[in-house]
């Protein structure tokens, strides 16, 4: 059950998108909402320069606005908590981001984060270093938001018969029943026995779900691409699938697949572990 949820920030505008759908998830599941706003010691910690004979600005100016950004971002989290009908305990710590997030996503059944963080702009990464450092280290199951996108709409289940993939099912089976959305299963089909293996293992996974549940599967292309191409197909407002395929290697790094799906995919997706 996602009974709370955690909701990181900077107070971006990407991190704003994020906002939203963490608050308006957390209070259709009526889960408990706690929200994160990191003051990261490296941007100030940064402005020095022992040993080359500088002197550093002063540094009182700098930590006091990132201080009150951080603050503003809790602000901003706790006013649309409220006008959402929910309440939301939103703090600023200090650290680095993804470690604070991390660390505190232990105590909670989902974490929420944007994809993009206030860099988006200028950085050459598929995706904000926050968000790929704490989907690295997290064993959370982890939510990624990325620009633009909007709560509701039908629900895509990417499986593929690895563990993380039947844990992605109970979490959809969840998700689909308390938010009252259809369920678009993804197959991928190449192997055609292997397939019908997999519809028939999902279907006793998805039970008796009330809602309708369509099945889709396909025997060209790559699996991650053919994920997003389903999604948009059903104009899915969610994609689950596992944080790790069946070839997993390290728990370090995510799956092939699901580190492309996060990165091109324009709704959502939530990672089970």
């Amino acid at each position: 059950m996602i009974e709370t949820i955690l909701l990181a920030t900077d107070g971006s505008e990407a991190a704003h998108t994020a906002e939203r759908y963490g608050v308006a998830l957390g209070a259709r599941l009526r889960s408990r909402l706690a929200g994160l706003s990191v003051i990261e010691d490296k941007v100030s910690q940064g402005l020095r320069a022992e040993g080359l004979g500088i002197s550093p600005p002063k540094l009182e100016g700098i930590e006091a606005f990132l201080k009150a950004r951080a603050d503003g971002a809790c602000r901003r989290l706790a006013d649309a908590a409220r006008s959402a009908g929910t309440e939301c305990a939103a703090e600023a710590v200090r650290g680095i981001a993804d470690d604070r997030i991390v660390e505190r996503g232990q105590a909670v059944d989902l974490i929420v984060i944007g994809r993009d963080g206030e860099h988006a702009g200028c950085r050459t990464a598929l995706i904000g270093s926050t968000a790929d450092g704490t989907l690295r280290k997290t064993t959370k199951p982890a939510l990624v938001v990325p620009p633009g996108a909007e709560f509701g709409g039908p629900i895509v289940l990417a499986f593929d018969g690895s563990p993380g993939s039947r844990i992605a099912a109970k979490i959809a089976v969840e998700l689909a029943a308390r938010l009252e959305q259809t369920v678009h299963v993804f197959v991928d089909s190449k192997d055609k026995g292997r397939a019908a293996a997999r519809f028939d293992e999902v279907r006793r996974l998805l039970g008796t779900l009330t809602v309708p549940v369509r099945e889709a599967s396909s025997t060209l292309g790559r699996p991650d691409v053919k994920i997003v191409d389903t999604a948009k197909a059903a104009r899915a407002g969610l994609i689950v699938m596992g944080a790790f395929g069946r070839n997993r290697i390290n728990e370090y790094f995510l799956g092939s697949n699901a580190s492309a799906v996060v990165r091109t995919s324009p709704v959502p997706v939530l990672l089970a572990r």
